[in-house]
């Protein structure tokens, strides 16, 4: 199953722009004329409503709390730290930025095992001690279905983890590497590419090698999916991070924020809304100053429900 119904936010409780990340994230930004308290509270409203939209329209929602303490900017982003798959696993994946690493919560995959059944934790986290990282489902783009994972590689997706993790998971990795407009390493692969069960977008033109990207089209080609191109000038916009998710009636969302549906043509949407209902969110405070989008805001739950205790 590509989709899930169930995901899980953590609702930011000192949002600010994170100069850690600063320096590989170039979608990050400021707003003029806002103090701390003002991003925080556009932060929590934009948050709120977000969590709304997604329970109107039949998804399932966990919201946990940030922490005061220690400080981490970017817990909104909870995608990056952890993936919680069919089979019982729950991955922990090693961060880049030193401020992000204790985002990585014990007390919300406890929070989780009692709902869901977790069977094993495998900490990857041991190998930001070597400088090398794997941020999730930022640096990996999963095709459940057939088995595939693409990574568009650079400071945060280290190709041998990459290849660790798809040989652990039984996947076939797909690699490659994609910059932005002004010739840098886009951060993440979920910036600039998105698989659904039938479709993917992604942009083209940001991966320059044309062997790379010959083998991305034909995996995606061979596995039936309709490819929907996006510009560089898209993806500055988000219009690559979006996320795919069912209601719990089965139908299918495409959740993206308002920026990302004001991108795409009119004739992209109406391609979109064949696959899926689009559901746009506007986050334009989380988008402008944490670097991410949408889709880095959900962290999929595919784990299996945990058995009722008897008696």
């Amino acid at each position: 199953m590509q989709s899930t119904h169930t995901v899980f936010l953590v609702r930011p409780t000192r949002f600010t722009f994170n100069t850690e990340t600063a320096h590989s994230n170039h979608f990050q930004g400021f707003i003029a004329g806002l103090d701390d308290d003002t991003i925080q509270a556009r932060a929590f409203a934009e948050f709120d409503a977000m969590v709304a939209r997604l329970r109107e329209r039949g998804v399932r929602v966990l919201v946990f709390e940030d922490t005061p303490e220690p400080h981490t900017p970017d817990a909104v982003f909870p995608n990056n730290w952890g993936t919680f798959h069919p089979d019982g696993r729950v991955l922990l994946y090693p961060m880049c930025a030193p401020n992000r690493r204790a985002e990585r919560r014990p007390d919300i995959l406890a929070q989780l095992a009692q709902q869901f059944r977790i069977r094993e934790v495998v900490d990857l986290s041991v190998h930001e001690q070597e400088e090398r990282f794997l941020e999730g489902t930022g640096s990996i783009i999963f095709d459940h279905i057939h088995r595939i994972a693409y990574a568009g590689l650079s400071a945060r997706t280290n190709q041998v983890l990459f290849e660790q993790v798809c040989a652990r998971l039984g996947y076939k990795p797909v690699a490659f590497r994609a910059y932005d407009a002004q010739n840098q390493e886009i951060y993440h692969t979920n910036v600039m590419m998105c698989v659904g069960a039938e479709f993917a977008v992604l942009c083209l033109e940001s991966i320059r090698n044309e062997a790379e990207r010959a083998a991305v089209v034909a995996s995606l080609t061979s596995t039936g999916h309709t490819i929907i191109s996006i510009s560089l000038a898209q993806v500055s916009r988000f219009a690559g991070n979006l996320l795919t998710l069912r209601t719990a009636q089965g139908t299918g969302l495409l959740v993206l924020s308002q920026s990302a549906y004001d991108a795409f043509t009119p004739a992209q949407r109406h391609h979109l809304s064949l696959y899926a209902e689009l559901l746009p969110c506007a986050i334009p405070t989380i988008e402008t100053i944490g670097g991410g989008s949408a889709r880095c805001m959900l962290a999929e739950v595919f784990l299996p429900l945990a058995e009722p205790v008897a008696g």
